[in-house]
């Protein structure tokens, strides 16, 4: 029933989502777009790349729900049921309530609704990576499943919640008086630092790809939208290098550490070389047991 639940409510929460937000960015005057034209900052986004990015997390979404239809595996219906359930269905409404408070400008209300935004989807993604971590058994667990969930999770960690917090506190400047574009410019290159430097950590330590290309990406949006204080710019154009090298360097350093570690295979003794003087009974196969060994 659970499973069930979530065929209904998972393409729901979504459609809306995604209606929600196609008719603030085209129908609605000031739209998505011309919001954040109205109030630049030290971090804000190219709104074409996020709206690429945006359009990206919808359809790996809708592999999701398509997944949540087909699936068959014990192991793929418990993830689906135990590790995302319902905070994607409530994280769909959210966004859809964000994106009407981003074009009514309510924008102490779109930082309250990024802010749980982002706590639930942590949540979630907490959930995955420690009760149903990420297997190469199941491909289409980490392709339609995990994949989608980290890419929602980044989008407001690195870009939405902290632009909203800095239109809310003030931390922007008129668009016809780009010479003030250095007000808030040591906030937003912490900003910029501490959640890619947090990026950096997963990607090193988890080889996470998906990480890595959303960070990248979310960086280039950053510094591909002038004027940027000199700071925050080549804060995000470092990281943007950085986050792929640091990749493939963590694959190399697994590789090589893996090598070193293979050496000779040390073969038992033969019956005339016990040292017991007593003859050696024949080694055979033991019996595994199969649920203590899978869980």
């Amino acid at each position: 029933m659970a499973l069930v639940r979530l065929q209904v409510l998972t393409p729901l929460s979504l459609l809306i989502n995604i209606a929600t937000v196609m008719v603030c960015a085209v129908m609605v005057d000031p739209s998505l777009r011309r919001i954040a034209e109205l109030y630049p900052s030290s971090i804000s986004p190219h709104p074409r790349l996020i709206g690429i990015y945006i359009i990206a997390i919808y359809l790996f979404q809708i592999g999701y729900c398509v997944l949540l239809v087909i699936a068959r595996k014990p192991e793929t219906k418990r993830t689906l049921v135990r590790g995302v359930g319902l905070p994607l269905v409530v994280a769909n409404w959210i966004m859809a309530g964000w994106a009407i408070a981003w074009v009514m400008q309510w924008f102490l209300t779109s930082t309250i609704l990024l802010g749980l935004l982002l706590v639930l989807l942590l949540y979630a993604n907490v959930v995955l990576l420690i009760y149903h971590a990420p297997t190469r058994e199941r491909p289409l667990d980490v392709a339609l499943i995990h994949a989608p969930m980290r890419l929602f999770l980044i989008l407001p960690l690195e870009v939405l919640f902290p632009y909203s917090l800095f239109i809310t506190l003030g931390l922007t400047w008129s668009p016809g008086e780009p010479q003030h574009y250095a007000r808030g410019q040591w906030a937003g290159f912490g900003v910029v630092l501490g959640v890619n430097l947090l990026g950096l950590v997963v990607i090193v330590l988890r080889h996470d790809i998906v990480w890595c290309v959303a960070a990248s990406w979310l960086c280039a949006s950053i510094w591909s939208l002038k004027p940027k204080p000199f700071p925050v710019f080549i804060t995000a154009v470092i990281f943007t290098v950085v986050h792929p090298l640091a990749l493939v360097a963590s694959f190399l350093w697994v590789k090589l550490r893996g090598g070193e570690r293979r050496g000779p295979i040390a073969l038992p003794p033969d019956e005339e070389d016990d040292h017991s003087g007593n003859p050696r009974r024949e080694r055979g196969p033991r019996e595994v047991d199969a649920e203590a060994l899978w869980g």
